[in-house]
């Protein structure tokens, strides 16, 4: 059977799924079996929809295809590159806040991070003034381009991005063989086991080892993007409990605070909000952003929801910055009891919000990512 390692591959992923230390709840073990389901469709459809000798860009993670923390504001594309072979990367820049671009050699494992050849943003580029532009590149390694479209306002209009190697433009792949077949079946399996160790490891290398209930100091962040800083932490809530953070506005032209599961994926951020960035966020006349993470509602529109996850990841990201970022950037972290939390904030009255106003954000928040993935 020509599926068979595909399968094979599944029920290991799944049992790796099923044993994750920290499932405490039916709902833990549910939120993996959904977490495995994109990554299954994930895997397939790069492993069927590659070709070696005609790159075509994927979208490997998204709502529905979640993995590595993935930025409820940012667009993935990729693919994978080979050495001594031009390309180009050919698009026309949308209103996004930031696009930026990361060869890096070699891929995410359960045991490495690679290291990038290349990162940078969309300012190195020579973009006309009709937004199109061209970069062409030859990679010394196998490599995999990342290419992000990051939002800090959801009704942004996209950009477009393709890639072509320049030695077989114009030219198609070769006749399907059972060969191949095979062998993409085999590639997809074991693909999709990679991705689930490699994001059970993830945390444990960046977060798991932090005090918890407290935010890192801004830092570059962990795998060579050029103009991004992070702050993170991990969290442990008594359902009467809320974590509310402070941090200063910031001059970074993006800005983005998520909640993530122990899975290490975004919570639900279509319906629910579970991240906010600098368009979304209400900031306070003093110039502070002052955001609550709970379970319980607060009734104030800087709410994360936790939606029922007592344990979980935080995560601050700054991007396109044009200086170095200190700790007097980043965000305060203090854990109250949840009816307290009127009494600590200072413009609390101006940070309320109705039933129906929140139920209004929750529908834009619907909206917009519809928009933004058939647009």
């Amino acid at each position: 059977m020509y599926a068979q390692p595909l399968a094979d591959a599944i029920a290991e992923a799944e049992s790796l799924v099923a044993a994750a230390p920290f499932i405490e709840s039916e709902a833990d073990l549910l939120e993996g079996l959904q977490y495995l389901a994109g990554c299954i469709a994930a895997c397939t459809s790069v492993a069927f929809d590659y070709d070696r000798d005609h790159p075509f860009l994927h979208s490997g993670t998204g709502p529905f295809t979640k993995m590595g923390l993935d930025n409820p504001d940012t667009m993935y594309f990729g693919t994978r590159v080979q050495p001594e072979h031009e390309y180009v990367v050919t698009g026309r820049r949308g209103t996004t806040t930031d696009v930026s671009f990361q060869l890096l050699g070699g891929e995410y494992t359960d045991d490495n991070v690679p290291d990038s050849a290349t990162a940078f943003d969309d300012r190195k580029l020579d973009i006309a003034s009709d937004g199109t532009f061209e970069w062409r590149f030859t990679p010394k390694v196998p490599s995999q381009l990342v290419i992000r479209e990051v939002y800090n306002d959801w009704s942004a209009q996209r950009g477009t991005f393709a890639i072509a190697r320049t030695d077989t433009a114009g030219t198609a792949p070769p006749p399907l063989t059972r060969e191949l077949i095979e062998k993409r079946y085999a590639v997809a399996g074991k693909q999709l086991v990679q991705r689930v160790k490699t994001w059970l490891q993830f945390p444990k290398w960046f977060y798991d080892d932090l005090p918890v209930n407290t935010l890192t100091a801004p830092r570059l962040t962990p795998g060579g993007l050029a103009t991004q800083y992070s702050s993170v932490g991990h969290y442990d809530l008594a359902p009467d409990q809320a974590i509310v953070i402070t941090l200063p506005v910031s001059d970074a032209p993006y800005l983005g605070f998520q909640l993530g599961s122990l899975w290490y994926i975004s919570l639900d951020y279509i319906n629910h909000q579970t991240s906010l960035n600098g368009t979304q966020a209400q900031a306070d006349p003093d110039g502070k952003i002052r955001i609550v993470v709970s379970d319980a509602n607060p009734g104030v529109t800087n709410w994360c929801e936790t939606l029922g996850h007592a344990k979980g990841y935080l995560q601050f990201r700054w991007q396109r910055v044009s200086r170095e970022l200190t700790e007097a950037d980043g965000p305060t972290l203090e854990v109250v009891d949840v009816e307290k939390v009127q009494s600590v904030l200072p413009y609390y009255d101006s940070n309320v919000i109705s039933e129906d106003d929140w139920r209004a954000r929750i529908a834009l928040r619907q909206r917009l990512i519809g928009e933004r993935m058939v647009g």
